[in-house]
């Protein structure tokens, strides 16, 4: 959407009261469209913003033209500031990050000699029908009448 155009292309990210919002100007009418809108999102501060316009090809590079990064000032109570300074990793409501799921829980006893027993019934099974086959192949091999 945005490669071999004769305009350039804008790109508006902004972080304000756990929203993220990206913006996009892709048509050169100076008028912004939503690509995102992400409510909830909780970054830890003390961070830095960095980019890049390197995309591992030659043919297709794209230039940051300009960057500009604003605080705003925001009336916050006392207690959004202790919730805010305990985000130590970016967290977003409703949503799990890959990785970051629950490990499983073992398996109880029960369920475990389940396994344990049904497996070697399979095998012992799986034994005696190999021999039972053996056993009628070897007996065929046997009434050759030359």
């Amino acid at each position: 959407m945005v490669r071999n155009l004769q305009h350039d292309t804008f790109l508006v990210i902004r972080y304000v009261k756990r929203r993220l919002t990206v913006l996009l100007d892709i048509d050169g009418k100076h008028e912004w469209r939503d690509c995102i809108d992400v409510p909830g999102v909780h970054l830890p501060r003390g961070y830095y913003f960095g980019t890049s316009s390197v995309t591992g090809d030659l043919s297709d590079n794209h230039d940051i033209i300009s960057l500009k990064l604003f605080q705003l000032t925001v009336e916050r109570t006392p207690e959004e500031e202790k919730r805010d300074r305990e985000v130590y990793l970016p967290v977003v409501d409703n949503l799990k990050l890959p990785g970051m799921e629950a490990p499983l829980e073992p398996m109880s006893g029960l369920a475990l000699f389940l396994i344990v027993f049904f497996s070697l019934v399979a095998l012992v099974f799986a034994i005696v029908i190999g021999v039972i086959i053996y056993n009628k192949w070897q007996e065929q091999s046997r009434k050759h009448f030359y």
